[in-house]
């Protein structure tokens, strides 16, 4: 049985949740390998919706088990505080399991975030301000905080000295805020523990057992491709690789062990914060495609810039993926337009290119040329098969395939669980 990897083959926010709740029925482990929360996913099944931060989407679906990798990074408020709204809405959450490995959100991480944002002004990032990347940035620095961390006093306490000696420098002498305490920190940090551990497991080990073993482990990420520090429009990237390679790393499974990898491709584009965006709409189309897919960010609540289809990103996606599929969402929110601009080249200083462009000055002034594809005003909501759906419709998703590299297994027709029309199995 098969080890997929689920990602997002844009900017984030392409609908991995309900792709991965259309499969966690079939699925034994769900798992997240990066990121923190500052990703987030909708999940509507029958007339609910939950808006999910930190946990797998297939915390969900009964007899699945959810899984946070050691490559997440953990504020363990937020943690516990979607546990217990689970919880309360009748959701078993017991059988969560999350690596000792996977590194924590202090307090001062969000401190620091929200300060370097304010700083930097004109020039910000766009950061969700929630510690995510200097938690990361700790790790990498090796000063960083781990979920094992917790059940050591002393080690904490010496990790969380370690942090600070630079960070309270930067803090009350760059921006002139109050320092932070070592004391209070562990305290707070410790105040978790107990809620925690029984959470806490080896998970790289139960993973590669449960591959071998035949189990079905579906590995999901969080943001999107273009979001990748590696291999996203940087330095407008979340601090993590959401991409497939980072299923490797974030989860600890060997590569030959993965045998699809699914990429999420919205039937337009969007992104949330700065950064390049070449199909970006400015007008009328885009606040329609804003208000009809009810485009604002579940972590943020930030509205999303929205644009035209781009292809060649999904054919970038393709290639640093390796996508094996597509998974189609949102089609159902072009109903209505008389034609479809799609966007299949860029004009970078009167040059044609059809490639992403490896130097961000040239991705900044890549002009979209694009192609229109006639459109459709029949309502596709209730399609149930790729027939069901109006010529155009299929001709439009006829087309994304052929320009975007990989073959479309499943199309989005609503935001309903029962609304997707699959046309080849993943599994």
């Amino acid at each position: 049985m098969p080890a997929l990897v689920l990602l997002g083959a844009q900017w984030g926010d392409e609908g991995k949740g309900k792709a991965t709740d259309l499969l966690g029925g079939s699925v034994d482990y769900v798992v997240r390998y990066q990121g923190g929360n500052n990703a987030g996913h909708t999940v509507v099944v029958g007339d609910q919706k939950y808006a999910l931060h930190l946990l797998p989407s297939g915390i969900l679906s009964p007899g699945c088990v959810p899984v946070i990798g050691n490559g997440v990074v953990v504020d363990p408020s937020v943690l516990l505080s979607e546990l217990s709204g689970l919880n309360e809405r009748g959701v078993d959450t017991s059988g969560l399991l999350l690596s000792g490995n996977a590194h924590l959100i202090a307090p001062y991480h969000t401190e620091v975030d929200k300060v370097t944002e304010r700083f930097l002004g004109k020039r910000k990032i766009g950061t969700t301000g929630r510690g995510i990347g200097p938690a990361y940035a700790d790790k990498i620095n090796r000063v960083g905080l781990r979920v094992q961390d917790l059940f050591d006093e002393s080690i904490l306490t010496q990790k969380v000295e370690a942090a600070l000696d630079f960070k309270n420098q930067v803090l009350a002498k760059l921006y002139n805020r109050r320092a932070v305490r070592t004391d209070q920190v562990v305290e707070e940090l410790l105040g978790y523990a107990d809620r925690l551990r029984g959470y806490v497991a080896d998970t790289t080990l139960i993973l590669n057992d449960a591959v071998d073993e035949g189990k079905v482990v579906l590995f999901e990420g969080g943001q999107g491709t273009l979001l990748d520090v590696d291999h996203g429009t940087y330095p407008f990237v979340t601090s993590s690789n959401p991409t497939a390679g980072g299923a490797c790393t974030g989860a600890g499974i060997g590569p030959t062990k993965i045998s699809r990898v699914i990429g999420i491709l919205k039937a337009y584009t969007t992104r949330v914060g700065a950064g390049p965006f070449p199909t970006e709409l400015l007008d009328a189309d885009g606040e329609a495609l804003r208000e009809i897919g009810g485009e604002r960010g579940v972590t943020t609540g930030r509205d999303r810039r929205c644009g035209w289809f781009d292809a060649v990103i999904a054919r970038y996606a393709t290639r640093v993926n390796g996508l094996t599929d597509f998974f189609l969402t949102k089609l159902d929110v072009l109903t209505g337009w008389e034609r479809v601009p799609v966007c299949v080249a860029y004009e970078i200083e009167g040059r044609r290119v059809t490639e992403l462009p490896f130097s961000q000055s040239d991705f900044h002034h890549a002009v979209p040329v694009y192609e229109y594809l006639p459109g459709w005003s029949e309502d596709i909501t209730g399609a149930k098969s790729f027939s069901d759906l109006p010529k155009n419709a299929q001709s439009y998703v006829k087309a994304l395939e052929e320009m975007s590299g990989a073959p479309i297994s499943a199309i989005g027709v609503g935001p309903g669980r029962d609304e997707t029309i699959q046309i080849n199995s993943f599994l």
